[in-house]
């Protein structure tokens, strides 16, 4: 490579991998807001956070990285022309087309970053946490409930289990105590089990065990009950999709699935590297400016441009899940013109307008 071609590489870099930056601290925030609700309301264990965490930025990165891309390249290319550098670049004759190389340089690797991540990445990150909340529903181990501990219960009281089987459903020796109103119960039981009625509601079933149950306000009128068996309810599970949920398949599985919410899906995998490598086409067309205009100006454009073209594909892939719009047609409409449009900006960039004939 030129000095040249290492100069814009190594500036490009540098302002993508700062907004990028920037935009993964801001969308954390909405992530873990979600996890951290299904935590507190003891359907999905603390244990699995930072796990679904990860994994859920993994789904979301073919949305987060277009508009990083975008963004890094308008604040690069408008330093540029801030600092008069592009008009020195103009100077000594490198165009628009002579740009073409170190834009792309950063371009293709990160196009191909995001296609990896919508049409495989992001299916199999959806999978994993999808199978890791079940299996979490189904054992107390990953509920929270460890042998020889006490542990507190999201919905109050307390339980004590004094051994578990080793794929977590099985238990022996419980203890549970917990508070209604003003009434305590303490339960013991000789072993148990947890199972689920329906998709979301679990139960211990407590077998060969006492209750004792009274008043919390000190007075001494408790009952004690001996059962064979005692059900006891926890925390709903948190909501897990069916295996044949587009959602959750495999790229290759939805080309031959005639559904259309599975045709939608697929025509939402393979449009975002596309509307990004249109989106960073048109960096350089839209920031251009002159010495003393405002540098943010067009990057609003750029970003409301951006949010257009997203909410498009967005209302595109409702349409086609609806049966509104043909599987075939996909989302061929948005990608292709706004391809066209970015390829007619950057080659038409730089190029003075033919004057006018007079008569």
């Amino acid at each position: 490579m030129s000095k040249l071609d290492r100069y814009l590489l190594r500036d490009f870099v540098q302002s993508f991998l700062a907004t990028l930056i920037v935009l993964l601290v801001v969308s954390v925030g909405g992530v873990l807001v979600d996890i951290l609700g299904n935590i507190a309301d003891g359907r999905l264990p603390a244990r699995l956070l930072f796990s679904q965490l990860g994994l859920q930025f993994i789904v979301y990165m073919p949305l987060i990285l277009p508009l990083a891309l975008m963004l890094g390249l308008l604040l690069a290319t408008a330093r540029l022309y801030r600092d008069s550098e592009m008009a020195v670049i103009t100077a000594i004759g490198v165009g628009p087309k002579r740009l073409l190389r170190p834009l792309l340089m950063l371009v293709v690797p990160v196009v191909g970053l995001i296609g990896l991540c919508s049409l495989w990445l992001g299916p199999w990150a959806d999978r994993t946490g999808e199978k890791m909340i079940d299996e979490a529903n189904r054992s107390v181990v990953m509920a929270g409930l460890e042998a020889g501990k006490f542990t507190s219960l999201p919905n109050g009281g307390v339980v004590y289990l004094s051994s578990v089987s080793p794929d977590g459903t099985q238990l022996g020796k419980v203890f549970m105590q917990r508070q209604k109103d003003d009434t305590i119960e303490v339960i013991s039981a000789d072993r148990g089990r947890m199972y689920f009625e329906g998709a979301k509601q679990r139960y211990l079933e407590l077998d060969e065990g006492h209750q004792v149950q009274g008043p919390a306000n000190g007075a001494l009128d408790y009952k004690l009950m001996t059962f064979a068996r005692n059900d006891v309810a926890m925390p709903d599970g948190a909501e897990t999709r069916k295996d044949d949920d587009p959602e959750l398949l495999p790229t290759t599985q939805l080309f031959g699935d005639e559904r259309p919410e599975a045709q939608a899906q697929l025509h939402s995998r393979i449009a975002p590297p596309l509307i990004a490598l249109a989106f960073a086409l048109m960096t350089l067309p839209l920031a251009r400016s002159s010495p003393r205009q405002q540098r943010y100006g067009r990057m609003m454009l750029a970003f409301l441009a951006y949010m257009v073209g997203m909410n498009l594909m967005f209302i595109g892939t409702r349409w086609i899940a609806d049966g509104k719009l043909p599987g075939a047609a996909g989302l061929w409409w948005l990608t292709l013109p706004l391809l066209a449009l970015a390829l007619w900006m950057y080659f038409r960039d730089g190029k003075l307008s033919r004057p006018r004939r007079t008569a």
